[in-house]
């Protein structure tokens, strides 16, 4: 396997055994609290992540048949080094700045039931399989593909899997926050 896909592929499993360390033994109640009215809880971090990840399966199958024939704007467009770096930058963990959550990507319930961790450990192993069918030959760099979210914006594949990564960090802090919130149902 390509060393980057390898410790992309790692970083997902990293991911995935902290969620479901931390957050598997929660019963539903506390899987669902909130901190607050508009924040986000547990559970909604973890279905957010399986919904907009999920939106990436049919890009990375048609990468993975070698069959993806580049719209014009994949091919021209100038902008597709800044929206890599932009979405990085917003998405990484460190960056604490709330930001808005495109519909597609919404969390499907505000309650959900009490088997989202292992939904979310399901998916996530669903996502490195899409990863490792990507061929070793694939150029991540050279191969500029388009958001699943804004059909405007492309970025390379290499910036899709920092996404992927920094996304899932993300998130999996804000669930941890959650936890840590006064108030959680412990």
């Amino acid at each position: 396997m390509n060393p980057r896909l390898a410790s992309v592929t790692t970083a997902l499993s990293e991911i995935t055994t902290e969620a479901v360390q931390r957050f598997g033994p929660l019963s539903v109640e506390p899987l669902n609290w909130k901190p607050a009215a508009g924040r986000w809880s547990v559970a909604q971090c973890l279905d957010h992540l399986i919904v907009i990840q999920g939106l990436y399966f049919p890009l990375l199958d048609g990468l993975a048949r070698k069959d993806p024939k580049p719209s014009f704007w994949e091919k021209h467009s100038p902008l597709s080094g800044f929206f890599g770096r932009f979405l990085i930058r917003t998405l990484d963990p460190a960056n604490t700045k709330a930001t808005k959550t495109p519909a597609k990507a919404e969390p499907s319930g505000s309650a959900l039931d009490g088997d989202i961790v292992e939904r979310f450990r399901l998916h996530q192993a669903e996502l490195i399989a899409h990863l490792e069918a990507l061929p070793d030959d694939l150029d991540l760099e050279r191969t500029i593909i388009t958001s699943p979210l804004l059909g405007f914006v492309t970025y390379s594949l290499d910036d899709a899997l920092t996404i992927l990564v920094v996304h899932g960090q993300r998130h999996l802090g804000q669930a941890r926050r959650v936890t840590e919130a006064e108030g959680f149902p412990r």
